[in-house]
């Protein structure tokens, strides 16, 4: 039988078997994750005066392709609702969009503290270098593990669902910390700066903190095996990520205004309507 404590042979059963706390608990994940999804993308489509730059796109496609497949396809998956073909397609999808894109969400406003060009274009590389890296091994592991249900195959997704996770949690760690160690050198080069400037950099500042605390969490989660739990908290946990990202658009706005480097081509809108 199949429980919230491990990943099931073949991927089957879902939470049929789990108690009803679990299956509760697994549906408010998913449901909450799906309205924050939904929101967000009215007011992104809402709020952005022109539809470009890979700050917008990031988002959109993170929300729209990433989170609602992926909270779709985990419900038809958990619940058993149809065919397990048919979920782990929709989940797939969802999976490809949402994580790596969140992490093209967190370098899209990098450039507003950090200035080095090379620098920049580096942790672009490595971006999406790991996401290759990561996602491939992932989907191989996901399908071998689903339709071949062996031991051997169920390990190696156990293992490489640990990795993948690892790996994206750390990557975003290191651009987080990367966002808040610059927002700190550079309150600390100009002490003087004006009041409000200093308040949307410390701003700006938290939300890295809770960003990387999220990742915390959901990699705790995770080597506890609670495979259902995990991977329903992580699509909500995404969800709220994004949020927070919208909930502090105004802030980059303003800090873009006051940055010499602003990029022409950060796809902030230039005010929120």
């Amino acid at each position: 039988m199949a429980s919230s404590n491990n990943i099931p042979l073949g991927l089957v059963n879902g939470v049929s078997s789990s108690s009803l706390a679990v299956k509760i608990t697994v549906g408010v994940f998913l449901s909450l994750a799906l309205y924050n999804a939904t929101e967000l993308i009215i007011l992104i489509l809402l709020t952005f005066n022109k539809y470009h730059g890979l700050y917008f796109w990031s988002i959109l496609i993170s929300t729209l392709v990433g989170v609602i497949p992926l909270s779709v396809g985990s419900l038809l998956h958990f619940f058993t609702v149809g065919p397990l073909a048919v979920a782990l397609v929709i989940t797939t999808i969802g999976f490809y969009a949402m994580v790596p894109f969140q992490s093209l969400v967190l370098y899209s406003r990098l450039h507003l503290v950090f200035y080095n060009e090379r620098g920049l274009r580096a942790i672009l590389y490595t971006v999406i270098t790991n996401s290759i890296v990561l996602i491939i091994p992932t989907t191989v592991t996901t399908y071998g593990s689903a339709f071949l249900r062996s031991y051997s195959w169920n390990r190696a997704y156990e293992i490489m669902e640990k990795l993948q996770l690892t790996g994206f949690c750390v990557q975003e760690f290191l651009i987080s910390s990367l966002y808040i160690y610059e927002t700190i050198k550079l309150l600390r080069l100009n002490p003087r700066q004006g009041r409000r400037r200093r308040k949307i950099m410390y701003e700006l500042l938290a939300l890295n903190l809770v960003v990387m605390l999220l990742d915390i969490a959901l990699m705790v989660m995770e080597f506890l095996n609670i495979y259902y739990m995990q991977v329903s908290f992580k699509t909500l946990v995404y969800s709220i990520k994004l949020k927070l990202e919208f909930a502090v658009l105004g802030k980059l706005v303003s800090f873009a205004d006051h940055s010499q480097h602003e990029s022409l081509d950060s796809g902030i809108p230039g005010h929120i309507t």
